[in-house]
């Protein structure tokens, strides 16, 4: 998220006194100009004034400044109807270029990621392996250790040592795979569902769009909205994101586009952006259970989701495509984010679409439909 988000300050305006004649003017002439602004006083000289009242005038150009204002902390409340509803909705992903989930079960699932087949935790894989043990036993990386979402482990590789990142595409954007201490690989491949409707939504538009990506991770959805006509701001809390973010753009030699780099606490960002004025066509927001922004703010998504929501739905343009939220590993219903999205949304018109993103198993051609396995919540606001 981090790139410091640089705003050139407005310039203090002239004044009167910033425009006064020389001080060769003729006597009467400058008791006739003092006289027309009898608020500046006699007791004090006429030439001071071209020094005072510029800085007076940016002490009070700051006070009123929108950035100088302290940021928005509660949930408006919502008057107007609710947006129509369509539940539950299932998002699939059968698979991509570079990505297939090949089985799952026995709390563990069977992946391919470009070259490597990978296996990772999978607590959602509650139902037997499908295929047989020496199909599980012929991969090129398991992760071992903690089976959390978000618990540290490393990496075992039965065949040959591999480097820590490869290349891969998926739609139109390129990036690293990587093999991290939290088992992710730098991709959540069940996004390709929001993402494929993104790119169409930018395709079809006539104009180019205004992308914000929260917690925009590695940036994959960034490059695809921007290799597909989009400007886009990228916000994430770490450094480590943003550098491979850009590694990701370098690989695609895609640093032409209109992509903006933000480091920054999400939350402060879009406070910021509400004070502003900004205005996005679509927004993307994939926040954790819990985090720390790099200044050491605190996001709990229990405590601070539905704030979040609603400066999101302040800063959407009056012509936008939609409001997309998605949450992993969280104790609760669809329609828990669902009523959140509703109540957000109230008087802005269009539908709210809630349920889940699943993978869909598709064997090791990738051709051979098998079980869902759930991933994760979502919902989504759209304007029709």
């Amino acid at each position: 998220m981090k790139d410091k988000d640089r705003r050139p300050k407005g310039k203090a305006g002239q004044t009167v006194a910033a425009r006064a004649k020389p001080a060769g003017a003729a006597k009467p002439l400058a008791k006739k100009t003092s006289q027309a602004h009898p608020a500046r006083g006699d007791s004090v000289p006429f030439v001071r004034k071209s020094v005072e009242k510029p800085v007076a005038q940016r002490a009070a150009a700051k006070t009123a400044s929108p950035e100088s204002q302290p940021p928005r902390t509660e949930v408006r409340i919502r008057s107007g109807a609710k947006p129509q509803e369509r539940i539950p909705v299932i998002l699939e992903t059968k698979g991509a270029r570079d990505y297939h989930l090949i089985d799952s079960g026995d709390g563990l699932k069977l992946e391919q990621y470009g070259p490597y087949r990978i296996v990772r935790p999978e607590a959602q894989a509650l139902w037997p392996k499908a295929l047989p043990p020496h199909v599980w036993d012929n991969v090129d990386s398991i992760f071992t250790g903690d089976t959390d979402e978000d618990g540290m482990g490393r990496w075992r590789f039965p065949k040959n040592v591999l480097g820590e990142t490869w290349p891969m595409q998926i739609l139109d954007a390129e990036f690293y795979g990587r093999f991290t201490a939290f088992r992710h690989v730098g991709v959540f491949p069940e996004q390709l569902a929001h993402w494929s409707w993104m790119k169409g939504q930018i395709e079809t538009a006539g104009r180019p769009l205004k992308v914000l990506n929260l917690f925009g991770y590695t940036g994959v959805a960034s490059l695809i909205a921007a290799k597909a006509g989009a400007e886009v701001t990228h916000v994430d809390a770490s450094r480590k994101a943003i550098g491979w973010a850009r590694e990701n753009q370098a690989l695609g030699r895609a640093e032409h586009l209109p992509i903006r780099w933000i480091c920054e606490d999400a939350m402060k960002f879009i406070q910021r952006e509400e004070r502003r004025g900004s205005r996005y066509d679509i927004i993307l927001t994939d926040p954790p259970k819990f985090g720390r922004g790099p200044n050491g703010e605190v996001w709990q998504l229990f405590d601070h989701l539905a704030l979040m929501l609603d400066i999101c739905r302040e800063i959407l343009s009056p012509e936008a495509r939609g409001l997309v939220l998605t949450a992993y590993s969280i104790r609760a219903s669809f329609y828990s984010i669902h009523e959140l999205m509703r109540e957000t949304m109230r008087g802005r018109g269009g539908a709210v679409e809630s349920g889940e993103l699943i993978l869909r198993e598709s064997g090791l051609d990738g051709n051979e439909p098998g079980r869902a396995l759930s991933t994760s919540l979502f919902s989504r606001w759209v304007p029709k």
